[in-house]
């Protein structure tokens, strides 16, 4: 990519922070503060539509500073002939905390508990020994697998590619979401939003859980049909639904999901912002030192793919 014999002007911005600046001089690269002179960028601070306003002909390569690159996508933003990175994986940890947190509110009925206002004896469950759907075992599912394990929790995998997934029980395409649905006792929704994304969970998938199974989103919001999802609740077809992402986003006041009794969610804060900047400091870090050293980078953006 590089041959590493001068010093990479690399641009941070358009609001950089000292956590970034470090990272990227750490690592051998020389921030800048504007673009001009760069031949790379790592983006912080502003939204998609403000890139083009830095970007030119001469910048190599973009790290950008989240997971899910759709807003990206839509800002048009992606040239050829450069290199695209995302985030995708630095915050896996912490996105998979708060998908077990979800799921053991929900399986142990802590919603219902929290909003009683009388001694009440719910219908607990439990985690142990049941069967965990993963619908997009990437980075965060990857992530979640090893915190099921003292659960005993038996994981299907759902990937792109059907590769086996370490620690699941089995792996298959999306083409065995069917059976993925109909098997678990919690789905847990982490593919990527694209166009054959959307709407993934809709009336006719949410009609295959068992009515005691939970669905819980750490994705993005427009992966479930979120009409579906109230009627499904109405109607008692499904356990419940933890969000930590929703469609529309914000949730409107008012709106059906906030009085229901069997969803959780939580406003878009698996990943609060004192905890991710450490995580992108060191994925800003390790990616300069590969660009410079011309080596392979971490979170490629497979543009044709859409993430």
């Amino acid at each position: 990519m590089t041959d590493g014999a001068r010093t990479r002007k690399i641009y941070v911005g358009p609001r950089a922070t000292p956590e970034l600046i470090e990272a990227v001089k750490n690592a051998g690269g020389e921030p800048t503060e504007t673009s001009t002179a760069a031949e790379a960028i790592v983006w912080w601070g502003g939204s998609p539509a403000e890139f083009a306003e830095v970007d030119h002909e001469g910048i190599r390569w973009v790290q950008l500073p989240s997971a899910g690159v759709e807003s990206w996508f839509a800002a048009d933003i992606f040239r050829t002939g450069k290199i695209y990175s995302s985030a995708v994986g630095s915050y896996a940890e912490t996105v998979a905390e708060q998908a077990l947190a979800l799921m053991l509110a929900g399986v142990r009925q802590l919603h219902t508990l929290a909003r009683a206002q009388t001694w009440t004896r719910p219908n607990v469950g439990t985690l142990f020994d049941k069967t965990v759907g993963i619908v997009g075992c990437g980075g965060i599912g990857r992530a979640l697998i090893p915190l099921l394990a003292p659960f005993r929790a038996r994981v299907l995998a759902i990937t792109r590619s059907g590769t086996p997934v370490p620690g699941a029980s089995s792996t298959v395409t999306p083409a065995g979401l069917d059976g993925v649905l109909s098997a678990s006792d919690v789905v847990v929704i982490g593919a990527p939003a694209t166009a054959e994304t959307q709407a993934l969970i809709g009336e006719r998938e949410l009609a295959l859980m068992q009515p005691h199974a939970w669905l819980v989103n750490i994705a993005r919001g427009s992966l479930i049909d979120t009409d579906a999802v109230v009627k499904a609740l109405a109607a008692g077809t499904i356990g419940g639904v933890g969000l930590d992402v929703t469609d529309p986003e914000p949730l409107p006041d008012g709106h059906p999901l906030w009085s229901e009794p069997r969803a959780l969610i939580s406003p878009h804060s698996a990943n609060p912002s004192h905890l991710l900047m450490p995580r992108l400091a060191e994925r800003v870090g390790e990616n300069v030192r590969r660009y410079i050293a011309g080596e392979e980078l971490v979170g490629v953006i497979e543009v044709e793919r859409g993430y």
